[in-house]
């Protein structure tokens, strides 16, 4: 032990720090759990996709857990087409984990510890939660392990590009003013990496697609007003722990008002929602064809196009 802290053994190699503090990311989504309805649009917004996705799928999941702040909405919209039977419903905070009216059970769900058996689930559905783990690839093969053969996992976050507008904005502020630049929003994950991601954790037929939503605000302090209201402000370990300087903000919000005014008035703010699906291996997928396997070229295919 040196200054209080363990040192790791001769030979282990030390565990990189850790991205995101979960203990303030709980305590800021306990707090925007009361006036959350105010702000959930996108959540909203993510739960009417996934069901859309669900009733394109002719199977039954007989048990499924529905997780992340917003995760009760899924359930409140299930149809008869999702065939989904059983649910659980929970969030890595307590409060987000205690909203909705579905009746379904609740539990508290930490993504980088799920409290589930292997093999226990027929769909996972992840909305708005894996952002914030220290430890994605793990967190997703997490959730495959306790997928039974042939079960789904659905999961949607912000892609790289989400809120681009507020991140410049506050970029070039600070910069112009401070002459240095701090983190203040998450970094997100490229839509490019997702379905490696998918692959690295052992999900069989990965896809992973894009929702872009620009939403039009009156001003871009109403933006961070509801990003408050979802939980959604930083939690990275490396931000800087002061709080905004007045000048750099009442800047940032100047310039984000010049560079991207909405038609009609007001400023757009772009949401990107990385959505990714995948299955737990099952003899019965389909299979991809092993190089060289192809019965006809594509040269023969081109040739045969030129002479049509």
């Amino acid at each position: 032990m040196t200054n209080g802290h363990l040192t790791p053994k001769a030979g282990q190699p030390a565990q990189p720090p850790a991205i995101f503090d979960r203990t303030l990311l709980r305590q800021r989504q306990d707090r925007a759990s009361k006036a959350f309805a105010d702000h959930d649009f996108l959540h909203r917004h993510i739960a009417e996709d996934v069901i859309d996705r669900l009733e394109t799928i002719i199977r039954t999941f007989h048990r499924a857990a529905f997780l992340g702040p917003g995760a009760h909405y899924i359930t409140e919209a299930l149809t008869p087409a999702s065939d989904v039977s059983h649910v659980v419903s929970g969030a890595f905070s307590p409060a987000m984990a205690r909203l909705g009216t579905d009746g379904a059970p609740r539990l508290t769900a930490d993504e980088e510890a799920l409290p589930f058996a292997d093999s226990s689930l027929d769909l996972i559905v992840s909305m708005m939660a894996l952002q914030s783990v220290n430890k994605l690839p793990e967190a997703l093969a997490r959730m495959r392990a306790a997928l039974r053969p042939d079960g789904l996992l659905i999961a949607a976050f912000p892609g790289e590009r989400s809120l681009h507008e507020l991140r410049d904005s506050l970029y070039r502020a600070e910069s112009e003013i401070t002459g240095g630049v701090s983190p203040r929003l998450s970094p997100f994950t490229a839509i490019k990496d997702a379905g490696g991601l998918m692959q690295r954790a052992g999900l069989a037929l990965p896809v992973a697609d894009l929702i872009r939503l620009p939403v039009t605000y009156r001003n871009p302090m109403t933006l961070l007003a509801d990003l408050r209201g979802m939980g959604e402000t930083s939690v990275l370990t490396g931000r800087r722990k002061q709080t905004l300087r007045k000048d750099v903000l009442v800047r940032a919000m100047e310039i984000y008002a010049e560079t991207w005014p909405a038609d009609g008035g007001g400023v757009t703010a772009t949401f990107e929602i990385v959505m990714l699906t995948g299955w737990a291996p099952h003899a019965s997928q389909q299979k991809p064809l092993k190089p060289g396997s192809a019965k006809a070229s594509l040269e023969d295919a081109v040739k045969s196009a030129e002479k049509d």
